[in-house]
């Protein structure tokens, strides 16, 4: 027997869906970068890390290409850790979606928390990496690079120039490693 469906519930999935097609995935969403120079521009640098004016770690592409030692220590720490599930360069692979553009999209603060404590959507799965030193000490590192890949501000790739590490960055790496 078909039932006929009741205007309440009509009302409700129509009042739902904007909620679902949002939680379906940041990845799955474009990103302009004219849309987004704000929220990635530098407001200050401290000793070879860039922030924006909210406090949030972001990159430093010099005109002659060179990224600063944060972009490139993410390229490095994607590959050796993320590529495996999300492909080359945030690019996505069929085990994983892309995830550059959530880099762009996502709040630092809840990317960090996805990183973190991992999530479930359905089927897919993303686990925690809270615990894996490789992962968390090199955190925003990986975010910097992801967040200048949506931006399209560096290319597919190693990049080609980089900048020096600070002493500063270097210590907080030998701290955090042990």
């Amino acid at each position: 027997m078909v039932r006929p469906v009741n205007s309440l519930t009509v009302a409700a999935l129509v009042a739902l869906l904007p909620g679902l097609v949002a939680a379906q995935s940041w990845t799955d969403q474009p990103v302009d970068p004219s849309e987004h120079q704000e929220e990635v521009a530098v407001d200050y640098e401290d000793e070879g890390r860039y922030y924006t004016a909210d406090d949030v770690p972001t990159y430093n592409i010099a005109e002659d290409g060179t990224v600063d030692w944060l972009t490139f220590s993410g390229f490095r720490r994607y590959h050796a850790e993320c590529h495996v599930c999300h492909g080359p360069d945030g690019e996505g692979s069929t085990y994983a979606p892309k995830i550059k553009n959530s880099a762009v999209l996502m709040d630092y603060y809840d990317f960090y928390d996805t990183v973190v404590n991992g999530r479930a959507n359905g089927n897919s799965v993303m686990p925690h990496f809270g615990d894996n030193p490789n992962v968390m000490c090199y955190l925003d590192d990986i975010y910097v690079y992801l967040k200048a890949r949506g931006m399209d501000a560096v290319a597919r790739g190693r990049p080609a120039k980089k900048a020096a590490k600070s002493e500063m960055i270097q210590e907080a790496e030998n701290a955090c490693m042990g």
